[in-house]
């Protein structure tokens, strides 16, 4: 499924692992929750608030959309955007440090390949590949 950004980061019912519409298992899939553990909760909700969990539910459950099932190309993009939505500021850090690495080993090579050094290794190298053997 191709997707901008926010795709990822949408709320979706999910009805693989749903129950009755999959608004729970949705809730649990986006908050990185137990299902179980939603579950007990909206039970308890709709003790306390019937028509108000009730209402929401049915509300979810017919304006959610469902998970796609492509929504993710492997379980490593997964596991990327499940630590996102979990925490963006530590997901966000530690971005910024692989660019970071990634940028000092480029001002390296940079530096390397404008250097005196990289010219004489390529005249040495041309110089070993045309020697007879």
């Amino acid at each position: 499924m191709s997707c901008d950004w926010g795709c990822h980061n949408r709320f979706y019912r999910d009805t693989e692992n749903g129950k009755i519409a999959g608004v729970c298992a949705g809730i649990a899939d986006y908050f990185s929750w137990d299902a179980n553990v939603v579950r007990i909760l909206v039970i308890i909700s709709a003790f306390a608030f019937t028509f108000v969990t009730v209402g929401l539910y049915i509300f979810a459950a017919m304006f959610l959309p469902a998970k796609p099932r492509d929504l993710y190309r492997d379980d490593k993009e997964e596991k990327y955007w499940r630590q996102y939505r979990k925490s963006p500021r530590e997901t966000l850090s530690a971005a910024k440090y692989r660019f970071r690495r990634a940028e000092r080993k480029l001002s390296k090579l940079e530096a390397y390949i404008t250097s005196d050094r990289y010219q004489l290794d390529r005249e040495l190298q041309e110089l070993d590949r045309k020697s007879p053997r």
